[in-house]
């Protein structure tokens, strides 16, 4: 059986703020076409690994390998040519307010050389359709959507230029369940039809049964341990077996079995 191609590898990897340590001699990887959930208990760094692998945080120690590329120690050339490989979500989308919805999925390809105006707007309505909005939600304004299609607009913006990973950060936080539960559909779906890597940091329980196939926990300054959901349930540390034997781990298991359960009867 040929083993999973490895798309991002982090080693030994510390993050510091003064003298306040984040990670230390953190290790990880990230396999081609897989969605990986990163949890962790709060200050565990999730956010600032996410930072770390796209570039916006430097770590003060280790390795970044993203598709084969030396992230830390590639020149500005190869870095903007690597970067044009991966698309970041952030929370409620991170829109330019000044912007409409279709001018903020048209900003990542202003850097495509000799890229037709006409041809960007129609790539960006075509972005914005892949996502679920209408076609006239391109000339809304962030303030005129509500949270979920912002984070849809955001996603959209993510997927840009085609993207071979995605970085996407609590993108279900703030949603309603009924509005989680349909962005978690687009994330799974879009991952099958796009043949995405998504990176994808979240506390929704609900989220990591319906969408990931791996999971990831941060804890102890490190990926304490990585695996299926099911393999979580095995694990005996304190945090993990709470998070994943608690009330809300019960409901959402007992959600998705339901899930299940109706999709078989469909």
């Amino acid at each position: 059986m040929t083993a999973p191609e490895v798309v991002i590898r982090l080693r030994g990897i510390r993050n510091q703020f003064g003298s306040h340590v984040v990670h230390e001699d953190l290790d990880l990887d990230v396999y081609r076409g897989e969605i990986l959930g990163v949890v962790g208990g709060s200050g565990t760094g999730k956010s600032v690994l996410l930072r770390t692998i796209a570039g916006l945080q430097r770590p003060a120690a280790g390795s970044v390998d993203v598709l084969g590329t030396d992230v830390l120690n590639a020149n500005e050339d190869t870095r903007q040519a690597l970067e044009s490989r991966w698309g970041v979500m952030f929370q409620d989308g991170a829109l330019f307010s000044s912007l409409t919805v279709r001018e903020n999925v048209e900003v990542p390809m202003r850097g495509v050389e000799g890229l037709d105006p006409d041809i960007r707007r129609q790539l960006a309505d075509l972005k914005i359709s892949m996502v679920g909005l209408t076609y006239r939600a391109g000339d809304n304004y962030p303030s005129e959507l509500s949270g979920g299609m912002r984070k849809r607009a955001g996603l959209a913006r993510a997927l840009a230029l085609d993207p071979d990973i995605v970085f996407l950060d609590e993108p279900t936080a703030g949603l309603d369940p009924i509005g989680a539960a349909a962005f978690d559909q687009l994330i799974r779906g879009l991952s099958h039809s796009l043949g995405l890597t998504v990176f994808l940091v979240t506390h929704d329980l609900d989220t990591l049964h319906a969408t990931c196939d791996r999971i990831a926990v941060l804890a102890e300054r490190k990926v304490l341990v990585t695996g299926t959901m099911t393999d979580m349930l095995e694990v005996d540390h304190p945090w993990v077996h709470e998070y994943f034997h608690g009330p809300r781990a019960r409901a959402a298991a007992a959600s998705e079995a339901s899930a299940k359960v109706s999709q078989k009867g469909t």
